[in-house]
């Protein structure tokens, strides 16, 4: 894997150091801001940012208190990491770009779309973070992880052993495999990339209550289905999701009920594919972003 592959790492200061990936493209060319989910990082984009790259410029930001960004003394919650992603646009992309979010990447996606049109010429949300309809199935290990992480000193607790249970790369695979149908999709190198990014944050100001707070700003958020549903009816621009058919953390039907309440968007499902497809299936992830920036945006000729 190239350097350009891996992406050119930076930081920037806003409010604190924010650190993000800059994986190059054609000068002039449309902008895609990658948004990770909760727990993830800017290395989450490894294996789909170079299959765009050709075609567009392609940055992906880690949130505070994710990746190698600390909080250093900023809230996790998604308003605020909604307003970093603003301040990002603003001071380091420096032009309107078309966001890609996944899981509660998706969710602050959607917020930053309505709340800065402006900013925000497309949005293409992957299992993004949206309300469930009534009834729908949850996977057991998905509700006992969010129900733990909800109770006060409880989540941090947990959150801390499962950090120092077994070693980084058995880590990273245990979390891919409850966002995937089948892991060994995800390319070597990016679980590899991962693994030095968790190596990174070991000793430094990580602590667990900054991700466990933006989980449960996540599920607040959630629970506010009126809200976050005003939030995506005001989106001005071209909308795009993704989503993996077998998704044990966001159901596919909060994708189809979402594109049956807002037809104009487009749908894309992928079969036998969980909670990233960026990382499972990125060649399908990468056809359908380029054929809707190309057909729907009309940003590619």
């Amino acid at each position: 894997m190239t350097t350009l592959d891996a992406g050119i790492s930076r930081t920037v200061d806003l409010d604190g150091p924010t650190h993000y990936l800059d994986f190059g493209g054609p000068e002039g060319a449309p902008l895609l801001v990658a948004v990770h989910g909760l727990s993830g990082a800017a290395w989450n984009w490894l294996a789909l940012a170079p299959l765009l790259r050709d075609h567009v410029r392609v940055m992906a930001i880690d949130l505070a208190g994710h990746g190698l960004t600390p909080a250093a003394g900023r809230s996790t919650s998604v308003g605020a990491n909604r307003r970093l992603l603003d301040r990002f646009i603003e001071s380091v992309a420096g032009e309107p770009v078309v966001l890609v979010g996944n899981s509660m990447g998706g969710m602050i996606s959607v917020l930053e779309a309505a709340a800065a049109p402006e900013r925000v010429r497309g949005a293409v949300l992957v299992d993004p973070a949206l309300p469930r309809p009534p009834f729908s199935r949850i996977d057991a290990r998905v509700a006992l992880q969010f129900a733990v992480m909800a109770l006060p000193l409880v989540g941090e607790a947990a959150y801390t052993r499962r950090r120092h249970r077994g070693d980084i790369d058995h880590q990273i695979r245990q979390g891919l495999k409850m966002c995937t149908v089948d892991l060994a999709r995800v390319p070597a190198h990016v679980i590899e990339a991962g693994v030095q990014v968790v190596r990174q944050r070991r000793g430094r100001d990580f602590p667990p209550s900054d991700v466990i707070a933006a989980g449960r700003s996540v599920v607040q958020r959630v629970s506010n289905a009126a809200r976050l549903h005003r939030a995506m009816a005001s989106i001005q621009a071209p909308v795009l999701i993704l989503h993996g058919e077998r998704d044990r953390l966001v159901p596919v039907r909060a994708a189809r009920q979402a594109a049956k309440t807002f037809p104009h968007w487009r749908l894309e499902v992928a079969d036998d594919v969980g909670h990233v497809p960026m990382l499972e299936a990125a060649d399908w992830s990468a056809t359908h972003i380029l054929d809707w920036l190309a057909n729907d945006t009309k940003l590619l000729s």
